[in-house]
């Protein structure tokens, strides 16, 4: 038992040189008030800076909100590949997702497979939702579904206690329909090795404190759930279900919450992913080798493959203003 823990921690020494490496590369280190070893930081929740206003509703608004409940993942999928952004490409993430939603997504997957297979929402939303796992310590034994697993990866993958799943309007107009196999990212896979491109939207918080949130990953007391959230684009271009950096054709709206020219607002995916975390447990998500970990790193992806029909209610929802669960 002792030359195990030996050799796991040996490993564990190799990787975490690996990451400082990369971090003296990149030029990205060490974030105020976190502790960690460069990649993999944590923050006190209570040091962690306040949820930025939001841009208050106008007249023209369109106030509804409508959740679908699609599980936790109890089946437990998952796998390495990322049909977004690598479709036919086994593996290709070099890291493990969680699904909720259509199960039957893969590398392979078609518009016209994820139409036809069965789905884990309630009022037959097919869509796909995904984003890396999360894991705990557990000896340093990578855990997993495949050949793909590791690649730097190692523990427990932690089932979510919850995932809340809404769609929400804009804050100075209507929101059309979004186009059937709409795909969609938010955060940035490389946010770690690409010096925090694309983070800005990163959110990390705890049940308990949810006026704050943090980039690192947080030390929540005792008691309290950690949470990411996902916050999608929402400002389609009205022609493109992707495009070549999967972010083009959907993008943020403007700092007054006005879609910019030429792109029109369609519902927002909002997502909430709660997990118990085992006291000071360093919890990590899978990444890619070369980002180490890091939360910066975090992402979501979505495919839209609701209906026309459920997409109208949707939107007639949310344009209402009233609160609605499929």
């Amino acid at each position: 038992m002792k030359i195990q823990r030996l050799a796991e921690g040996m490993r564990r020494f190799s990787w975490l040189g690996f990451v400082a490496l990369a971090a003296a590369a990149t030029g990205c280190g060490a974030l105020t008030g976190s502790t960690g070893d460069g990649a993999i930081r944590y923050v006190a929740i209570e040091d962690a800076g306040l949820v930025p206003a939001s841009q208050p509703a106008g007249p023209d608004a369109s106030t509804g909100t409508w959740r679908v409940d699609c599980g936790r993942n109890e089946r437990g999928i998952h796998n390495s590949d990322n049909l977004v952004v690598n479709p036919r490409v086994v593996g290709a993430a070099h890291h493990n997702h969680d699904y909720v939603g259509n199960v039957s997504t893969n590398a392979f997957s078609t518009d016209r497979s994820l139409a036809a297979a069965a789905t884990t929402c309630r009022g037959g939303d097919r869509s796909t939702y995904y984003w890396p796992v999360l894991r705990v310590p557990d000896g340093g034994t990578a855990h997993g579904t495949g050949e793909h697993d590791a690649h730097g990866n190692q523990g427990r993958i932690l089932r979510p206690d919850s995932v809340l799943i809404e769609f929400r309007g804009n804050p100075v107009s209507d929101v059309v329909a979004m186009p059937e196999f709409l795909r969609t990212a938010t955060g940035n896979a490389h946010g770690y090795s690409q010096a925090g491109r694309r983070t800005d939207r990163l959110q990390w918080t705890c049940s308990g404190a949810r006026d704050r949130v943090a980039k690192d990953y947080p030390r929540c007391p005792e008691g309290q759930q950690v949470i990411r959230v996902f916050d999608f684009p929402s400002c389609w271009n009205g022609k493109s279900l992707d495009s070549p950096d999967h972010s083009s054709h959907l993008v943020f709206p403007a700092g007054s919450g006005g879609c910019p020219p030429a792109t029109f607002p369609v519902p927002q995916l909002h997502v909430e992913v709660a997990y118990t975390v085992p006291p000071d447990a360093d919890f990590t998500i899978d990444t890619f080798p070369e980002d180490g970990g890091s939360a910066l790193a975090d992402h979501g992806h979505f495919i839209n493959v609701m209906r026309p029909a459920l997409m109208d209610r949707v939107v007639a929802c949310i344009n209402d203003g009233r609160s609605c669960t499929a």
